[in-house]
C-alpha cells in the first residue's frame, strides 16, 4: 500500500483541496506498472467521491495527461520568439549563490535541464529570474504555478476540457521528496476558471499572488509540516 495526494479544485474560493488516499502500489519502473498504480489510485479516488480524475505525467494512460506533463507542456515567450517546456523554463530560471540563471537550459530538453550538474553545485538557491523579472522563493510554489498556468492559458480550447475533471494526480510526485506538482497546478487552474475571476487573477503575476494569498499561506504551512526524505 501507498499514500499519494489527489488534488481537487475548490468550489468555495480559488484554491485546491489535497486529499491523501491509500491505494495499492505496484512496484517497478515500467509504464505498465506505473499505470497499474495510477488505476489503483483513481479507484480509491472514485470511492472517495472524486471522479473523473486525470493523471498528469509522462506515464498517464491518457494522451491529454502526457501532453500536460511539465516535461512536454510548452510555454512561448510573449513576443512568440522562443518556446520551451515548463520544466526547462523552471530549471533555467534558478539563481544560486554561485551562478544562474542558466539560460542555455532553455534550448535543451526537459530531462537535460533537470539533471544539469550546475543545479546541484552552485550553492544555495536564492530566487528565480524569468523574462526580466525576479521571483521570490516564497510562496513556495508561486513561480512554478505561474509558469504552468501561463502555459495552460496558451493552449487553445483546453479550458473546456479541464473543467470536466474533479481531481488530478501525478503518480511520479512524492510530497516527501518534492514541493512543486503539476497536478496541483492543474487543479488550481480549474478552480480559478470556475471562480469566474480568471481574467483578473491571471492578468499578472502580482494579481495572481494577491488573489491567492490565503491559498498560498495555507499551502506553505502544509509544506512546512511535511516531513522530507534525505
Amino acid at each position: 500500500m501507498a499514500v499519494r495526494p489527489v488534488y481537487v479544485p475548490r468550489d468555495d474560493r480559488p484554491g485546491v483541496v489535497v486529499r491523501s488516499l491509500d491505494f495499492e502500489w505496484f512496484p517497478g519502473f515500467s509504464t505498465a506498472q506505473k499505470q497499474r498504480s495510477i488505476h489503483s489510485l483513481h479507484v480509491a479516488a472514485g470511492e472517495a467521491g472524486i471522479e473523473p480524475v486525470l493523471e498528469i505525467s509522462s506515464k498517464s494512460p491518457e494522451e491529454l495527461g502526457v501532453s500536460l506533463s511539465a516535461f512536454h507542456l510548452s510555454l512561448t515567450d510573449a513576443d512568440g520568439s522562443r518556446s520551451c517546456s515548463v520544466e526547462t523554463a523552471f530549471q533555467g530560471s534558478k539563481v544560486f549563490e554561485r551562478g544562474g540563471p542558466f539560460l542555455d537550459l532553455l534550448n535543451g530538453t526537459s530531462r537535460e535541464a533537470k539533471k544539469d550538474d550546475r543545479l546541484q553545485s552552485s550553492g544555495r538557491l536564492l530566487r528565480f529570474e524569468f523574462q526580466g523579472a525576479a521571483w521570490p522563493l516564497k510562496p513556495r510554489t508561486y513561480f512554478y504555478d505561474w509558469l504552468y498556468l501561463s502555459a495552460l492559458e496558451q493552449q487553445s480550447g483546453l479550458r473546456e476540457t479541464l473543467v470536466g475533471y474533479r481531481g488530478f494526480t501525478d503518480i511520479e510526485f512524492n510530497p516527501k521528496k518534492s514541493i512543486n506538482c503539476q497536478a496541483y497546478s492543474a487543479a488550481l487552474y480549474v478552480s480559478i476558471l470556475e471562480s469566474g475571476q480568471s481574467d483578473t487573477i491571471l492578468s499578472s503575476p502580482e494579481s495572481f499572488l494577491e488573489s491567492l494569498q490565503d491559498e498560498y499561506t495555507a499551502r506553505d504551512e502544509l509544506l512546512a509540516r511535511q516531513p522530507r526524505l534525505g
